[in-house]
């Protein structure tokens, strides 16, 4: 790419946190760009699950903020009514006994869901949904995009932003540009097995929330226990070691090995009705984070949380850091 030549329109690839963040940032500097999602709405993994008198936060379970400028976003969502702070009681178990945490840290969650930041950061841009990008093609200095969905997208762009997890990333620059794929390729991506219990009645527990190490399972909330939430539905994640080795077990399968770890642990799901969830890319990235990967001379960068130490303000960094870089190409 000439970098005499001014950056005027971008395709983002992904809705989810660091490219909405991406985007927002282009649009500050007058830089159009387009977002390309392939599922019906933003967020990506900062998402709730509904069904017929209750919901769950099935993705993402909270996050925190550190970097000042994250924490100044984070208060912006505060004001807006699309996030709070949640302060539940956690506790640990490991080593077959249970304990108090110690964890002193501030955890938030999106209001009146969790993709609820998502959705206010997707306000006023230019996002096209259920289009899974499949092909980039480079010709006479510009991009050109397809689609499985419609084909070939008419417009052509100056600059491409992958902002997908690191395996789809891979599949798509692994013919396009080596330094790219081989950043793609170093990422260890985990998988996470969710599940989601409804209970007909209240399920009396002595925490909102649980760290569980040594076992099958990772993570147990009480949904209800988060700020603008009802229903008594706990939302539990199977460790990630564990949803990785087993991320092509049936739905049912691992449903049967997670119920039984819970009842060991003392929740008892006979009664509940349970919904089950894998995401494959849920976790993990490259070992020593860069926060994003901008190459100019082809007009291509890459941001995600993978890059960027996980976590959703890992995420929403990365987004504005290639954003940030794009202007000063």
């Amino acid at each position: 790419m000439n970098s005499n030549k001014e950056i005027e329109r971008v395709a983002i690839i992904g809705a989810g946190i660091a490219g909405l963040s991406c985007a927002r940032e282009l649009k500050l500097q007058g830089i159009s760009a387009d977002i390309f999602e392939k599922s019906r709405g933003p967020s990506g993994r900062m998402s709730t699950r509904r069904s017929e008198g209750w919901s769950a936060d099935h993705g993402a379970q909270y996050f925190t903020a550190r970097d000042p400028r994250f924490i100044q976003e984070v208060q912006q969502w505060m004001r807006a009514g699309t996030a709070a702070i949640w302060t539940p009681k956690i506790k640990v178990y490991e080593a077959k006994a249970w304990r108090e945490s110690n964890s002193q840290e501030i955890r938030y969650i999106g209001t009146p869901n969790m993709n609820s930041p998502g959705k206010h950061l997707a306000e006023e841009l230019s996002i096209q949904y259920e289009t899974t990008i499949s092909q980039l093609d480079r010709r006479s200095d510009k991009w050109h995009l397809r689609s499985n969905e419609i084909g070939d997208i008419p417009t052509s762009y100056d600059f491409v932003v992958l902002a997908i997890p690191a395996p789809q990333a891979s599949a798509l620059v692994r013919s396009l540009d080596i330094r790219a794929s081989d950043i793609a390729d170093s990422a260890q991506m985990k998988a996470c097995w969710t599940m989601m219990a409804n209970f007909p009645n209240q399920k009396t527990a002595d925490f909102d929330a649980a760290f569980i190490n040594q076992e099958i399972i990772g993570w147990i909330c009480q949904n209800g226990s988060k700020p603008m939430r009802q229903g008594n539905t706990w939302t539990i994640h199977g460790s990630p070691a564990w949803s990785q080795e087993n991320v092509e077990l049936s739905k049912e399968d691992a449903q049967d090995q997670m119920v039984q770890c819970l009842t060991r642990l003392g929740l008892n799901c006979r009664d509940a009705e349970i919904s089950m969830h894998r995401w494959r890319y849920a976790s993990g990235g490259l070992e020593n984070s860069i926060s994003f990967l901008s190459l100019p001379d082809i007009g291509l960068g890459l941001c995600s949380d993978w890059l960027n130490g996980g976590r959703v303000e890992g995420a929403w960094l990365s987004g504005l850091e290639l954003a940030l870089m794009l202007k000063e190409i």
